[in-house]
């Protein structure tokens, strides 16, 4: 069986990792240099560094930050944030990045998918989604969770896939930051379809959760956190040997 990845999601807002619930309420945690360092010498299988200001401020993302953090870094590096155009998907990958998430500029341009899977290949394509309920519905929000574009998720999801996105971000707005637990209702109502891999994203409050998503959502193929890592209380080694002791296949540290 494919082992499930642990991936620790750095939300960077002026050259420094931030974390807030719900998208809000932002606290200043690290430097994205040191904690990325860490992360990739203590089991992260692989490492997602959003600039997660760079669309609502109409920017491209931070270069220099981005460079020295996959300088430091020596596990698959995604980088988002401000993503819009092939040229942002050449200058990501200049700076080190292994593969480009792509969330708002997608919603603007559905085509940018097709020309990006076709130069650059599928596998370096992720679609992310920032998805809330809206009376009843999952719809996609943009611009850093700004913005309800009325997108119904599963429909846009599908259409990235089709287009040629070789993987997913699937970060539910009702539990990020909640720390209660990963949406497994959402996530299974993607996986039911998703023919590329799905990463979860939004709710780990602890270790035991990640079992529970893998449980219920077998067909997930990754879990995202960031505040608990981050904070130190929970460690991926741990997050890791107890998926293994749950028959969970895991990348062991």
């Amino acid at each position: 069986m494919i082992s499930k990845r642990i991936i620790p999601c750095l939300d960077v807002k002026d050259g420094r990792v931030v974390k807030g619930v719900r998208f809000g309420g932002l606290k200043d945690v690290s430097s994205p240099v040191e904690l990325g360092a860490y992360y990739s010498e203590n089991g992260a299988d692989e490492l997602v560094f959003y600039d997660i200001t760079a669309s609502a401020e109409g920017r491209g993302l931070f270069t220099e930050c981005l460079r020295e953090v996959a300088r430091r870094v020596f596990i698959p590096l995604t980088v988002g944030g401000g993503i819009n155009t092939l040229s942002d998907f050449d200058r990501v990958l200049k700076c080190g990045a292994d593969k480009v998430s792509v969330n708002s500029g997608a919603v603007k341009n559905p085509g940018l998918i097709d020309e990006a899977a076709k130069r650059y290949g599928s596998q370096c394509v992720v679609l992310s989604a920032d998805v809330k309920r809206v009376n009843g519905a999952f719809h996609v929000f943009v611009r850093g969770g700004r913005e309800d574009t009325g997108l119904d998720a599963l429909t846009w999801l599908r259409e990235g896939i089709d287009r040629g996105a070789g993987e997913i971000v699937l970060n539910s707005m009702d539990t990020d930051g909640v720390r209660q637990g990963f949406d497994i209702e959402m996530l299974q109502a993607v996986c039911a379809f998703s023919a590329v891999p799905v990463i979860a994203s939004g709710g780990a409050g602890r270790a035991e959760d990640f079992v529970d998503l893998f449980q219920r959502c077998p067909k997930a193929d990754a879990g995202l956190a960031a505040s608990i890592f981050h904070y130190g209380e929970v460690r991926i080694p741990d997050v890791k040997k107890l998926l293994i002791q749950n028959g969970i296949p895991a990348r062991e540290v």
